[in-house]
């Protein structure tokens, strides 16, 4: 598994060339590093000013993360959101939880999430809101069951990201069930004609999804 699929000097590149997050975001990446396993989950800069950058250009009032890890890619979008915007976090991790709640709590933005422990298909239906933005960053083996049941409540406009949709690389191969399903959703995106996407080559891949009205 590769870790860069883009040159490693491009992505540093990049990466030195992309506005910095904010320090308690810089402080929340070196914590995850020492405390945390799979540290290589969080999003990371590219990732994270992304979802930024379009919540900012969104302005969604609900919204909603599948996957929240340490809270990293959750602040990233909060920050864009406005004062009044809520983003309800599904996680099934409460050590990361935990770590996450403090970040949040020193966060002026901590006050628009909300998290949700058990599992996000569950959250999902117990949700009675419709969406305005939505981050899909959790178990992949459910990646397209989150897309089709997110889509029935995103409103005409709103906005669906998936990370890691090129799986590093291995949707051009596929060889496992997991790959399969990935390549599975990403056809079904591109194919679908209630939505226009664009799939970026982001880290491991963003598919920026806005649903037609």
């Amino acid at each position: 598994m590769p870790e860069f699929l883009v040159d490693e000097t491009i992505e540093d590149y990049a990466f030195v060339n992309t506005s910095a997050e904010p320090p308690l975001l810089q402080e929340l990446i070196d914590q995850t590093n020492q405390n945390m396993g799979w540290p290589q989950k969080l999003s990371g800069r590219l990732v994270g000013r992304t979802l930024k950058m379009l919540t900012a250009l969104a302005q969604p009032k609900n919204a909603l993360e599948i996957g929240m890890f340490t809270g990293y890619s959750a602040l990233s979008i909060a920050e864009g959101m406005p004062e009044d915007g809520k983003l309800i976090c599904c996680e099934t991790n409460p050590r990361a939880i935990e770590f996450a709640k403090g970040f949040f709590d020193r966060s002026e933005h901590g006050h628009k999430i909300e998290v949700i422990f058990g599992r996000a298909l569950d959250t999902i239906e117990s949700l009675d809101m419709e969406l305005d933005f939505t981050f899909i960053d959790a178990d992949k083996r459910n990646y397209l069951n989150y897309y089709e049941r997110v889509k029935e409540m995103t409103r005409p406009g709103g906005l669906i990201v998936l990370d890691n949709v090129l799986w590093s690389g291995k949707v051009v191969q596929p060889e496992s069930e997991i790959d399969d399903i990935l390549v599975e959703t990403n056809r079904r995106i591109a194919a679908d004609p209630d939505v226009e996407n664009v799939f970026l080559t982001v880290r491991d891949g963003l598919n920026v999804v806005r649903k037609l009205g």
